[in-house]
Protein backbone atom coordinates (compact mmCIF):
# COMPACT_ATOMS: atom_id res chain seq x y z
CA UNK A 1 0.00 0.00 0.00
CA UNK A 2 2.44 2.86 0.94
CA UNK A 3 4.43 1.42 -2.58
CA UNK A 4 1.26 2.41 -4.29
CA UNK A 5 0.91 5.62 -2.44
CA UNK A 6 4.29 6.51 -3.52
CA UNK A 7 3.20 6.09 -7.05
CA UNK A 8 0.48 7.49 -6.96
CA UNK A 9 1.82 11.04 -4.85
CA UNK A 10 5.78 10.79 -5.34
CA UNK A 11 5.71 14.62 -4.71
CA UNK A 12 3.36 14.80 -1.88
CA UNK A 13 4.29 17.21 0.79
CA UNK A 14 2.90 19.78 3.69
CA UNK A 15 1.13 22.55 1.75
CA UNK A 16 0.85 24.97 4.18
CA UNK A 17 3.11 28.19 3.67
CA UNK A 18 5.68 29.20 5.95
CA UNK A 19 9.19 30.75 6.13
CA UNK A 20 10.34 29.30 9.73
CA UNK A 21 9.83 26.79 12.50
CA UNK A 22 7.70 29.09 14.43
CA UNK A 23 5.38 30.41 11.60
CA UNK A 24 4.99 26.83 10.80
CA UNK A 25 3.78 26.07 14.13
CA UNK A 26 1.43 28.96 13.64
CA UNK A 27 0.12 27.47 10.49
CA UNK A 28 -0.36 24.26 11.76
CA UNK A 29 -2.23 25.20 15.15
CA UNK A 30 -4.66 27.47 12.61
CA UNK A 31 -5.41 24.24 10.46
CA UNK A 32 -7.39 22.10 13.36
CA UNK A 33 -10.22 22.04 11.38
CA UNK A 34 -9.77 24.07 8.87
CA UNK A 35 -8.69 23.72 5.19
CA UNK A 36 -4.79 24.49 4.52
CA UNK A 37 -6.19 26.92 1.54
CA UNK A 38 -8.05 28.88 4.19
CA UNK A 39 -5.43 28.98 6.49
CA UNK A 40 -2.95 30.04 3.77
CA UNK A 41 -5.23 32.70 3.08
CA UNK A 42 -4.60 34.04 6.35
CA UNK A 43 -1.23 33.82 7.02
CA UNK A 44 -0.47 35.91 3.88
CA UNK A 45 -1.69 38.86 5.93
CA UNK A 46 -1.03 37.49 9.20
CA UNK A 47 3.12 36.57 8.98
CA UNK A 48 3.49 39.99 7.77
CA UNK A 49 1.88 42.04 11.01
CA UNK A 50 3.61 39.43 13.30
CA UNK A 51 7.35 39.13 12.34
CA UNK A 52 8.45 38.21 16.09
CA UNK A 53 7.56 36.45 19.10
CA UNK A 54 7.11 39.35 21.24
CA UNK A 55 4.66 40.67 18.63
CA UNK A 56 2.05 37.28 18.89
CA UNK A 57 2.95 38.27 22.85
CA UNK A 58 2.43 41.94 22.65
CA UNK A 59 -1.22 41.77 20.81
CA UNK A 60 -4.49 41.83 22.71
CA UNK A 61 -6.43 38.58 22.81
CA UNK A 62 -9.41 40.56 20.71
CA UNK A 63 -6.95 41.74 18.56
CA UNK A 64 -5.37 38.27 17.27
CA UNK A 65 -9.09 36.77 17.71
CA UNK A 66 -9.82 39.17 15.25
CA UNK A 67 -7.01 38.67 12.73
CA UNK A 68 -7.58 34.64 12.74
CA UNK A 69 -11.77 34.47 12.64
CA UNK A 70 -12.22 32.89 9.68
CA UNK A 71 -10.02 30.04 10.73
CA UNK A 72 -12.56 28.96 13.24
CA UNK A 73 -12.46 28.00 16.72
CA UNK A 74 -10.25 31.33 16.32
CA UNK A 75 -10.48 32.33 20.55
CA UNK A 76 -9.05 29.28 21.98
CA UNK A 77 -6.33 29.14 18.77
CA UNK A 78 -5.67 32.88 19.68
CA UNK A 79 -5.42 31.67 23.21
CA UNK A 80 -2.55 28.82 22.67
CA UNK A 81 -0.90 30.69 20.08
CA UNK A 82 -0.03 33.70 22.21
CA UNK A 83 0.96 31.64 25.28
CA UNK A 84 3.30 29.68 23.63
CA UNK A 85 5.12 32.46 22.35
CA UNK A 86 5.09 33.63 25.90
CA UNK A 87 7.03 29.86 26.41
CA UNK A 88 8.64 29.64 23.37
CA UNK A 89 10.47 33.07 24.99
CA UNK A 90 10.67 32.77 27.87
CA UNK A 91 11.22 28.71 29.04
CA UNK A 92 13.29 27.77 25.41
CA UNK A 93 15.56 30.93 24.45
CA UNK A 94 13.25 32.66 21.78
CA UNK A 95 13.46 29.14 20.00
CA UNK A 96 11.11 26.56 19.17
CA UNK A 97 11.96 23.06 20.88
CA UNK A 98 13.34 20.73 18.82
CA UNK A 99 12.12 17.32 20.80
CA UNK A 100 8.59 15.96 21.24
CA UNK A 101 9.17 16.11 24.94
CA UNK A 102 9.75 19.47 25.07
CA UNK A 103 7.44 20.41 22.09
CA UNK A 104 4.41 19.14 24.04
CA UNK A 105 4.97 21.34 26.47
CA UNK A 106 3.39 24.33 24.34
CA UNK A 107 -0.11 25.17 24.82
CA UNK A 108 -2.48 24.09 21.83
CA UNK A 109 0.88 21.21 20.52
CA UNK A 110 -0.20 17.30 20.85
CA UNK A 111 1.21 14.77 18.56
CA UNK A 112 -0.41 15.52 15.03
CA UNK A 113 1.02 19.20 15.53
CA UNK A 114 4.41 17.86 17.30
CA UNK A 115 5.13 15.51 14.69
CA UNK A 116 4.15 18.11 11.31
CA UNK A 117 6.50 20.70 13.24
CA UNK A 118 9.34 18.90 13.89
CA UNK A 119 9.58 16.65 10.67
CA UNK A 120 9.48 19.93 8.36
CA UNK A 121 10.71 22.52 10.24
CA UNK A 122 13.96 20.35 11.96
CA UNK A 123 13.98 17.19 10.33
CA UNK A 124 13.30 15.17 13.20
CA UNK A 125 10.65 12.50 12.78
CA UNK A 126 9.19 10.82 15.87
CA UNK A 127 6.16 9.46 14.38
CA UNK A 128 3.10 10.12 11.85
CA UNK A 129 0.62 13.45 12.05
CA UNK A 130 -3.03 12.09 12.04
CA UNK A 131 -5.35 14.18 10.62
CA UNK A 132 -9.02 13.31 10.12
CA UNK A 133 -7.88 12.61 6.22
CA UNK A 134 -5.62 10.22 7.75
CA UNK A 135 -7.89 8.62 10.71
CA UNK A 136 -10.73 8.63 7.97
CA UNK A 137 -8.08 6.31 5.55
CA UNK A 138 -7.19 4.18 8.68
CA UNK A 139 -10.64 2.93 9.30
CA UNK A 140 -11.69 2.73 6.09
CA UNK A 141 -8.77 0.33 5.33
CA UNK A 142 -9.16 -1.51 8.23
CA UNK A 143 -5.61 -0.22 9.66
CA UNK A 144 -6.68 0.03 13.26
CA UNK A 145 -9.35 -0.92 15.82
CA UNK A 146 -9.42 2.39 17.05
CA UNK A 147 -10.74 5.61 16.56
CA UNK A 148 -8.23 7.57 18.91
CA UNK A 149 -5.49 9.76 16.67
CA UNK A 150 -3.05 8.22 19.38
CA UNK A 151 -3.82 4.87 19.27
CA UNK A 152 -4.05 5.16 14.77
CA UNK A 153 -0.62 6.77 15.35
CA UNK A 154 0.92 3.65 17.05
CA UNK A 155 -0.58 1.21 14.71
CA UNK A 156 0.93 3.56 11.47
CA UNK A 157 3.85 3.44 13.09
CA UNK A 158 4.21 -0.44 12.93
CA UNK A 159 2.81 -0.55 9.80
CA UNK A 160 4.80 1.74 7.28
CA UNK A 161 8.35 2.00 6.86
CA UNK A 162 10.19 4.74 9.37
CA UNK A 163 11.62 6.16 6.09
CA UNK A 164 8.27 6.89 5.22
CA UNK A 165 6.61 8.10 8.17
CA UNK A 166 6.89 11.62 7.41
CA UNK A 167 5.25 11.67 3.93
CA UNK A 168 2.64 9.17 4.38
CA UNK A 169 0.57 11.66 5.84
CA UNK A 170 0.68 14.21 3.27
CA UNK A 171 0.00 10.89 0.80
CA UNK A 172 -2.77 9.86 2.76
CA UNK A 173 -3.84 13.60 2.65
CA UNK A 174 -3.84 13.94 -0.92
CA UNK A 175 -5.74 10.56 -1.47
CA UNK A 176 -8.42 11.77 0.36
CA UNK A 177 -8.64 14.78 -1.52
CA UNK A 178 -8.05 14.03 -4.79
CA UNK A 179 -9.62 10.17 -5.17
CA UNK A 180 -11.79 9.41 -1.84
CA UNK A 181 -13.26 12.41 0.13
CA UNK A 182 -15.58 12.00 2.91
CA UNK A 183 -18.66 12.42 1.22
CA UNK A 184 -20.33 8.99 0.83
CA UNK A 185 -19.36 8.59 -3.11
CA UNK A 186 -18.74 5.02 -4.65
CA UNK A 187 -15.32 4.21 -4.74
CA UNK A 188 -14.95 0.83 -6.01
CA UNK A 189 -12.65 1.93 -9.03
CA UNK A 190 -10.54 4.01 -6.52
CA UNK A 191 -6.57 2.27 -6.87
CA UNK A 192 -6.96 1.49 -3.45
CA UNK A 193 -9.86 0.04 -3.14
CA UNK A 194 -8.89 -2.57 -5.91
CA UNK A 195 -6.03 -3.73 -3.65
CA UNK A 196 -8.47 -3.64 -0.29
CA UNK A 197 -12.34 -4.38 -1.70
CA UNK A 198 -13.84 -4.15 1.14
CA UNK A 199 -13.09 -0.53 1.52
CA UNK A 200 -15.88 0.08 -0.91
CA UNK A 201 -18.39 -0.12 1.38
CA UNK A 202 -16.95 0.87 4.29
CA UNK A 203 -17.95 4.42 5.59
CA UNK A 204 -16.32 5.95 8.26
CA UNK A 205 -17.48 9.09 10.65
CA UNK A 206 -14.47 11.96 9.72
CA UNK A 207 -14.80 13.23 13.17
Amino acid sequence: MSRALTKLFPKAKIALNQSNPWELMVAVQLSAQCTDKRVNEITKTLFKKYRTLDDYIRVSQKEFESDIKSAGYFRNKAKNIRAAAKMVAEDFGGRLPRTMKDILTLPGVARKTANVVLANAFGVVEGIAVDTHVRRFAIRFDLTDSKDPKKIEQDFMALFPRADWNTITYRLIEYGRQICPARKHACETHPLTKIYPPAATRWPRAK
